[in-house]
């Protein structure tokens, strides 16, 4: 029997885990990865079992928020066998990030497996422009995703946008108002310095959440609101509205002390922190294991390797990145 046990050394309970079923995507985006990418060979890359035996032993564990993540989720062959499996384990929260694109061919179907919420990126509403920011996006595509998403019937769908002052800061406010008249939520989320790009300075598009809802309230009437879904947003509400905005402040105020999460990459290494190196092999103990053993073993790597999980990040977008893995390979 597993006795629930994922306590960091600061006390955080680890409930959330944030599980990546693969590093490749059919986008580009600036922000998440080089234009010229070299993904993992797929014999590196976990199996659709070895991805469910983890989520099925983090969740004996205690675990009871699972976020399915890549790179691009929906490009993996076979996915709906994974979250079908994972569909059954009992997670109070089961969620998915996506770039939208392929939404309209599951999105029934994801919600049938058992999928509470989905995240969607969208970073502009002009055609031209989001296929400048995703090198290859077709906005429509994701649009017809959204709109599949809303007929599905998930209990939450949320936007995501990194904002960029020289790409899309003038449009922060025609997306939260598609996203409130949507029905949705939306969170505006500064960029991240993960991975060497070459096409951009972090420091000259670097916007602050506070610069940017102080351009939404300049539209909207704003209201901080205490909703906790148990990730790194902060959220207001927007009077006459519905839905909430939110802000994901890895820079300016970021949301370490509360820190819930792991995540575990395509290739099976537990990374116990957004902004650091601390990180453990799973996938060598799924291999190497006896299949009668892998449980008890996986469940005792896990444990183990929350002792290694850091107090906090440090990102300096003065100096070079110190995170050289791109958000792809890191699990959104």
């Amino acid at each position: 029997m597993i006795e629930p046990s994922l306590t960091d050394p600061f006390g955080r309970q680890i409930r959330y885990l944030r599980l990546s079923v693969t590093d490749r995507c059919d986008f580009r985006c600036r922000y998440c990865m080089a234009e010229d990418m070299t993904f993992l060979p797929r014999s590196q890359v976990l199996s659709l079992e070895e991805l469910t035996l983890i989520a099925k032993v983090f969740r004996q564990l205690g675990g009871d928020k699972l976020r399915i993540t890549g790179g691009e989720p929906l490009v993996r062959r076979d996915v709906l066998h994974l979250f079908q499996n994972v569909g059954r384990l009992g997670y109070r929260d089961l969620s998915l990030t996506t770039n939208g694109a392929r939404l309209d061919q599951y999105a029934a179907a994801l919600v049938d497996a058992g999928v509470h919420r989905v995240n969607i990126s969208l970073d502009s509403l002009q055609p031209h422009r989001f296929h400048d920011i995703t090198r290859t996006g077709d906005l429509n595509h994701v649009l017809r995703g959204i709109d599949a998403a809303r007929r599905a019937g998930f209990q939450r769908i949320k936007l995501n946008t990194v904002v960029m002052r020289h790409f899309n800061l003038d449009e922060v406010v025609p997306l939260a108002r598609f996203a409130l008249e949507q029905g949705l939520d939306i969170s505006f989320i500064e960029e991240m310095p993960l991975g060497e790009i070459d096409d951009h300075k972090r420091l000259d598009e670097f916007v602050s959440s506070a610069e940017i809802r102080a351009q939404l309230e300049s539209v909207f009437s704003l209201k901080a609101i205490d909703d906790d879904t148990g990730g790194p947003a902060r959220y207001w509400a927007a009077q006459g509205y519905a839905n909430r905005i939110g802000f994901i402040s890895p820079h300016s105020h970021n949301f370490c002390s509360t820190c819930n999460r792991v995540r575990v990459s395509a290739e099976g290494r537990i990374l116990l922190c957004l902004g650091n190196e601390h990180s453990a092999d799973l996938r060598s103990i799924l291999r190497d294991t006896p299949p009668g053993q892998q449980e008890e073993r996986l469940a005792e790597a896990l444990v183990a390797a929350l002792r290694l999980k850091p107090e906090r990040h440090h990102f300096n977008l003065e100096e070079p990145p110190q995170i050289l893995r791109f958000m792809n390979a890191t699990g959104g």
